[in-house]
């Protein structure tokens, strides 16, 4: 008869059942942003301001690098849940990290100083 899986080791299949379920994942985040441009006659420059925009942003590193580009509302619409889905993936795989140091430290004697 098979031994009982531990609480831990329950929690660890249910979190990596999770983690093949979630869908496409983009990184970064999205930000809406209001811009002045260099036309020193414009509005976006009079007291009070009326800014340009909103532009939609999605920011993210690259090698080290931010890199920006601009969304339509229409990507925002397609592409929010992707990135909704990577802060999930990386909650999980946090968790999932926890779990297994847990783990590990159990399995080998290791206490936490």
């Amino acid at each position: 008869m098979p031994a009982k899986p531990s609480p831990a080791e329950r929690r660890r299949a249910e979190l990596l059942s999770q983690i093949t379920q979630i869908g496409p994942t983009l990184p970064g985040s999205l930000n809406t942003v209001m811009n002045r441009c260099g036309k020193a006659r414009c509005a976006c420059h009079a007291d009070p301001p009326h800014l340009h925009g909103p532009y939609i942003t999605w920011t993210r590193k690259v090698a080290g690098k931010t890199q920006t580009r601009r969304l339509t509302p229409e990507q925002d619409d397609r592409y929010r849940p992707w990135f909704k889905n990577n802060r999930r993936l990386r909650e999980l795989i946090s968790e999932l990290e926890a779990l297994s140091l847990k783990l590990a430290q159990d399995a080998e004697g290791w206490g936490e100083k």
